[in-house]
């Protein structure tokens, strides 16, 4: 039988944003726990404890509540916009009998043919959803990239995973690619102390004024002179 790390639970009974903002200044967080067609149970969660749970890469959870075993995975995380501090938790109750849909993330092992060739390796799909049973559920989902080569694309439907998975992400999804580096664009030339010099001086000619030369007078305003007696 799978062995699940523990999570040490507080219930409470108030609620509210005055409450929520004890509890963290007590160094606690926030939480609810769920399951279809039970009410919710509003819980407290020491960040300490919960930090270590979720790095110890297990994603199915064991609680005590109300005197009963339960399991439990997280739904729900949410993060304070300005300090990424984990203001919420939500827990859902699963069972070990039924499966569950979850995300497990993609690890890349490996440096690929074509990242040694000067290729760029861009990791597109962080994460795989999945649905199986919590005793199954995968730490995570390791591919190896070495004999991959310059331009290189990998989809979902390329993942290979036991049999007592399926996975639910699209098939056509891009998970990573390997492509040519950029072309880096030339640097554009300084001039030099002398052509910038010589370039003001220029603008200086353009922008100065010039005395236009008198207009040569044709031979009809001549005659046209000589008749009024200029």
């Amino acid at each position: 039988m799978a062995q699940y790390e523990k999570l040490e639970i507080l219930t409470r009974e108030q609620t509210g944003p005055q409450v929520a903002k004890m509890l963290r200044k007590e160094g606690k967080i926030p939480a609810n726990y769920y399951y279809t067609g039970q009410d919710n149970i509003n819980l407290a969660i020491d960040r300490k404890v919960f930090r270590q749970a979720v790095h110890s890469g297990q994603h199915i959870f064991e609680i005590e509540l109300e005197g009963d075993k339960q399991y439990v995975m997280i739904k729900d995380v949410q993060y304070h916009p300005v300090t990424d501090e984990i203001i919420h938790i939500d827990l859902m109750r699963v069972r070990r009998d039924e499966k569950i849909t979850i995300s497990v993330p993609i690890i890349l092992e490996g440096t690929a043919v074509g990242v040694k060739e000067g290729g760029i390796l861009t990791h597109n799909l962080p994460s795989l959803e999945i649905s199986c049973l919590p005793a199954d559920v995968p730490e995570n989902i390791v591919i190896d990239v070495t004999d991959f080569e310059m331009n290189h694309v990998m989809t979902v439907k390329e993942i290979k995973v036991d049999d007592n998975i399926e996975i639910v992400t699209a098939d056509d999804m891009d998970i990573l690619a390997i492509v040519p580096p950029k072309e880096e664009s030339l640097e554009p030339e300084i001039p030099t102390d002398e052509e910038l010099e010589e370039g003001a001086l220029a603008e200086e000619e353009a922008e100065a004024p010039t005395e236009e030369a008198p207009a040569e007078e044709t031979p009809a305003e001549e005659e046209s002179k000589e008749e009024a007696g200029e």
